[in-house]
Formats: C-alpha cells, sequence, structure tokens
C-alpha cells in the first residue's frame, strides 16, 4: 500500500497514493457525476490507506513551498506547550484543558468521552448563562467564560471539574434485538468561586480534522440551497444554517466548523481553540482566556502564538486528505446503501457535493467529494439537547457530523465513540439516540431484521 508515513510531525514521502492508478491522467474534478469512482470520498484528496495513520495524509501533490508549510503546521498542531517563562512554547494557561492540538485531536481523529473518574482529556465543556454577548454569541459565564477550564498551572486554580454519570437503559428493536445505550448526567463540581446561576453545559468531544479544507470549500450558495427551515416540503426535515460572527471579517457570517456550526472558517476555529483549550493568546484572541479572573497574571505581554504559527496550523487542517471508502462493489454495502436512502439518512448526511471554484487553491477547486453531511442544524430531539443556544443554534440543534472515514475510527483511534459527547459505543448507538427531525429514520432503522440492519451498518462501516 502506498502512503505517507508520518513521524513527529513530519512525512517521509515513500509514495503518496495518486488517483491516475485508476482514472488514468485526468483530473479528478473532470469527471461527470456518472462517472464517479465512489471510493474517491475526497476527490482528488483521497488516500488509499486503512492503517492508524489513516487520517494523517496531506493533500497529493503540493508544490513543495505548500508542503513545507503543512509540514510546518503539523509539527506546531503536535507540539506542547509548557508554563512560562521558557525558552520553548512558552505561554501555557494559566487556565486550560490540554498541551496541544494533538492531545486532543489524536491523530487527527475522534476524541473520546471521560469514564466516570477519568480527566478530559479529549472532551470538553462549553458553558454559559441565559441571553446573548454583543454580536449575538452565547452569553459568558462571569468568572468562567465561554469553556469550563479544567486544568490550571502551578499556583493558579483551575475553574473546576466535571462529574459524569451513565444510566444504562434498552431498546427493543422490532426482530427482538435489544440494545443498551447509556444516557450520560453531567455536573459541575469543585468550583474555585460558585458557578453562577443558570448556568448551561455543553459536552463536546474533539472531532476529526482531516478533510476540513474540502468542507470549508463548499460555496455558501449550495448551503443555502440546501436549508428549509420552515420544511416547505414536508419532508419532516428542516435543515438551518449558523448565523455567527466572523472576527477577521468583523461581520456576521455562515458558521460552518464545530458542533453546532460556531466558528465560520478554520482561522477562527483554529485561534478559538488556542485560546480556550491551551490559553494561548493569538492575534484573533489576544485576550487571556483568564482574563478578569483570579488566575490572570496582569502581563501586558505579547500574544503567544505568531500569525505565521497559527496560519501554517490552519494550513495543516486544511489539507489534511480524507480516507478512500472502502469496498464500494460489494453487494451487502451496495444493499445497505440503499437502505440509507430509504431511511431517510441521506437528506442530512448528503453523500456528495461539488467544491467551488478556487482559483487561488485549485487542490479544492471543484471537486466531487462524498462528505455525507450537509453542514447545518438541525433538531435532533430532546435526548441529545444540551439546552443550550449557540448564535442561531437552539439547544435542541447539532450540525450534521461528516461521516467520511467513519469505518476506520476504531483503527485510528481505538474507539467506536460517536455523537457530539461520545455516549453512543458504535453506530447502532448513535443511530438510535437520534430523534427530533431524525425520529422517522431512527424509527425505520429500528423495524429492519437483522439482515437489513447489518447491511446499513457494513456501508456506513465502509465509509
Amino acid at each position: 500500500m502506498l502512503k505517507a508515513i508520518r513521524s513527529k510531525g513530519n512525512y517521509c514521502l515513500a509514495a503518496l497514493l495518486v488517483v491516475s492508478f485508476a482514472v488514468g491522467c485526468r483530473k479528478y474534478n473532470e469527471f461527470s457525476e456518472d462517472e464517479l469512482d465512489k471510493r474517491y470520498a475526497g476527490g482528488s484528496n483521497t488516500v488509499f490507506d486503512e492503517s492508524g495513520g489513516a487520517f494523517a495524509h496531506p493533500f497529493q501533490g503540493m508544490s513543495e513551498h505548500d508542503m513545507e508549510v503543512h509540514e510546518t503546521g503539523d509539527a506546531h498542531f503536535e507540539a506542547s506547550f509548557v508554563t512560562a517563562p521558557s525558552f520553548i512554547r512558552p505561554g501555557l494557561g494559566p487556565i486550560y484543558n490540554n498541551v496541544s492540538c494533538a492531545s486532543c485531536h489524536i491523530a487527527d481523529g475522534h476524541g473520546k468521552p471521560a469514564l466516570p473518574g477519568q480527566p478530559l482529556l479529549s472532551m470538553l465543556f462549553r458553558i454559559s448563562i441565559p441571553g446573548e454577548g454583543p454580536h449575538g454569541e452565547p452569553n459568558a459565564a462571569p468568572g468562567f467564560g465561554g469553556q469550563l477550564q479544567t486544568a490550571s498551572v502551578v499556583g493558579k486554580p483551575s475553574e473546576g471539574s466535571i462529574n459524569i454519570v451513565y444510566t444504562e437503559e434498552q431498546v427493543v428493536l422490532a426482530d427482538g434485538e435489544v440494545v443498551n445505550l447509556r444516557r450520560p448526567t453531567y455536573s459541575l463540581q469543585n468550583t474555585y468561586i460558585p458557578a453562577p446561576a443558570g448556568l448551561m453545559l455543553s459536552p463536546r468531544v474533539a472531532p476529526p480534522v482531516f478533510g476540513l479544507g474540502l468542507l470549508q470549500a463548499i460555496s455558501d450558495q449550495t448551503l443555502l440551497s440546501w436549508t428549509d427551515e420552515m420544511d416547505v416540503d414536508g419532508d419532516g426535515i428542516s435543515g438551518k444554517v449558523n448565523y455567527v460572527w466572523n472576527i477577521s471579517k468583523n461581520k456576521t457570517t455562515i458558521g460552518r466548523f464545530g458542533w453546532k456550526a460556531g466558528a465560520p472558517d478554520l482561522l477562527q476555529q483554529t485561534a478559538g481553540a488556542y485560546s480556550e483549550d491551551m490559553g494561548i493568546t493569538n492575534s484573533l484572541f489576544p485576550a487571556e482566556s483568564s482574563f478578569g479572573q483570579s488566575q490572570y497574571d496582569n502581563l501586558q505581554d505579547e500574544t503567544e502564538v505568531s500569525d505565521s504559527i497559527l496560519n501554517a496550523v490552519v494550513f495543516y487542517t486544511r489539507t489534511l486528505s480524507v480516507p478512500a471508502r472502502r469496498m464500494v462493489s460489494d453487494a451487502n454495502n451496495l444493499w445497505g446503501e440503499k437502505i440509507f436512502s430509504k431511511a431517510g439518512c441521506d437528506k442530512c448526511h448528503k453523500p456528495l457535493v461539488r467544491t467551488e471554484i478556487n482559483m487561488a487553491f485549485p487542490s479544492v477547486s471543484g471537486q466531487l467529494i462524498f462528505p455525507y453531511t450537509d453542514l447545518l442544524l438541525h433538531d435532533m430531539g430532546a435526548d441529545l439537547a444540551d439546552y443550550r443556544p449557540d448564535f442561531k443554534a437552539n439547544g435542541y440543534e447539532w450540525r450534521t457530523a461528516p461521516l467520511w472515514g467513519i469505518g476506520l475510527t476504531k483503527q485510528v483511534n481505538g474507539h467506536s465513540n460517536f455523537l457530539h459527547d461520545g455516549r453512543a459505543r458504535n453506530i447502532l448507538e448513535a443511530i438510535l439516540w437520534h430523534g427530533g427531525e431524525a425520529l422517522a429514520s431512527r424509527e425505520y432503522v429500528k423495524q429492519l431484521n437483522k439482515n437489513d440492519r447489518e447491511a446499513l451498518l457494513s456501508f456506513i462501516n465502509s465509509l
């Protein structure tokens, strides 16, 4: 198998697998939809690798300069910050959630929830109180901000900790099979000051970071064409875009990243993670996340990560390839794909889209890709609700998660936990937690016989 071998942020370019073995010398984006090869989930930015490094390959065919920027971003994505003063990567905290990007996005893949009594290593909690900030954002909690920081440097208190309790409950399918679900309950503990009244908690596990550049390349017009907020067509699906404050543009734009599509682009998503997750100031978020709190150090120092490094990390996340879909001709998977459509899953998890033309960055321009998402907000029902608004997303709504690469999660990350808080321990559990706009799809799946259900799950695992 031809692949790039990753080692401490550098790639030994043994031989990236090229698209030409299947399609000759033609560019992938010249194909019509009738000629599609469904293996190429990321268009020409697809990599054929089923190993533990499947999510860590750069775009193919980048220039030497772009490859250097990618590798620089990779190195800083993996690099850990430490407490100041230090000659190397100082500035951690004083309150934070983790020490590096890669500590949460392990192998560029899925985070997992903490078990009861364990630290939150790849999971965090957004917090707020009722109301809105000046730009429509969640209303920051006094003394805590917008994210609970559960770790701190020596001599400073963290903001608190989270206690997680799971309650088992059973779902009986139509053919008699019993599925055990676990319902999480979260409670805030050990706060350094009393929590304000009405504090809302929203759990979030770290999502994968591969393929993000292709998702960013889907045009706003395409997303808007998919919306049906008033359910005019009567199919029970009423997806909508989130409108969020874009810091670099100083205006409201469409959101597309994060569990509630709360970030407009990869720059703001990455800069926000530096600020909130690691306590690292930057040009978009120049104030310490602890500003106004007792942990604040009162130093008016320069930003702790430069624009050049920030932009390199953004470029890294923008140029990670998508693993190829597997076993596309398998009869069982082909039948499962039909069931996926019959169940209505493809109304939100849209299989196919073409990215917009981008002359400045041809790698993402005009690509036919299979992300299995519409990047829209959907009401997922009370069982998955966090009851915390995020810009235009209400407490029941979540952005449709992309499904590409989902079947390799176990191989890459050593677990199969899904949904925004990782409560589902496999794909079937994730389906059975769906409600709201997805209720009809869930009930359809519950009525399937075992063979059809296994075919559906096999198809999803092939993505």
